[in-house]
């Protein structure tokens, strides 16, 4: 009898993760070490990384980290060149990483609104573009871009981040039109509400937080463990007829 799981089994596979050391990102890598893929985690933070691969090994998850800073494009060469020395081909590029300042339209500076562009867009253009040709010679690749509720509202201060995270969108639509025939498939997750450290002032509002669960079709936010599944579609063989998408775990918040 054909099972289904095989449709979703990792093995055998590597996956990129940036922002991969905390947060939404370290939940998508967790989830797709569990079905299996080998890791390799991306960040800042080489204490915060060292301590991911930790907690990721104590679950026999396989994962190894490189240092990042993604706003810099030298660091994203650098990335690149440490991934081909330690000879370690990527099948799966989960763009996770993310800032949001969270300042007045009227205060936010020039420097300030280009990082959100370098982090959010430039960074995943850039990956995508070194990481790509090697996957389509391999004819499979999946690419994961994160998305959010900004996407498509706006929030009170969050313009360069909105306006970033709406920028992902088409440049998931893009990357999907340029490689999807050559076997590599792009999709972009838009969570809604999770605690994460990009979130803590929002979770620390009580009153606020409960208003978001409120405006949910479920009824409650999210916990990252809700991300699972959906990343695990996204980056696996179920999804081989899926591209240029962005799949919203909300909760239903952009339903109701």
């Amino acid at each position: 009898m054909f099972r289904l799981h095989s449709l979703f089994d990792l093995s055998g596979r590597t996956a990129l993760v940036t922002g991969g050391n905390s947060g939404i990102g370290f939940a998508l890598a967790r989830a797709l070490g569990l079905a299996g893929a080998s890791l390799v985690l991306t960040a800042r933070r080489e204490d915060e990384l060292a301590k991911a691969s930790k907690s990721l090994q104590s679950e026999t998850i396989a994962v190894q980290w490189i240092a990042a800073d993604l706003a810099n494009a030298a660091d994203i060469e650098g990335l690149v060149g440490a991934l081909a020395a330690r000879q370690v081909a990527i099948d799966i590029l989960v763009n996770a990483a993310g800032i949001n300042l969270r300042e007045p339209f009227t205060e936010v500076t020039a420097d300030a609104f280009d990082l959100h562009m370098a982090v959010h867009l430039r960074a995943p253009f850039l990956l995508t573009q070194k990481l790509a040709p090697a996957m389509a010679h391999r004819g499979w690749g999946r690419i994961i871009n994160i998305a959010s509720l900004q996407s498509w509202r706006a929030f009170p201060n969050s313009t360069p981040y909105g306006t970033a995270k709406a920028g992902v969108l088409q440049l998931t639509r893009a990357i999907a039109e340029t490689w999807s025939a050559r076997g590599i498939c792009c999709n972009a997750l838009a969570p809604g509400f999770f605690p994460t450290p990009l979130t803590a002032c929002v979770f620390a509002d009580a009153e606020r937080a409960a208003r978001n669960a409120a405006q949910t079709a479920i009824g409650r936010n999210g916990v990252l463990e809700d991300l699972h599944g959906a990343v695990v579609f996204l980056a696996s063989e179920a999804s081989a007829y899926v591209t240029g998408q962005t799949l919203a775990v909300d909760g239903g918040f952009t339903a109701k």
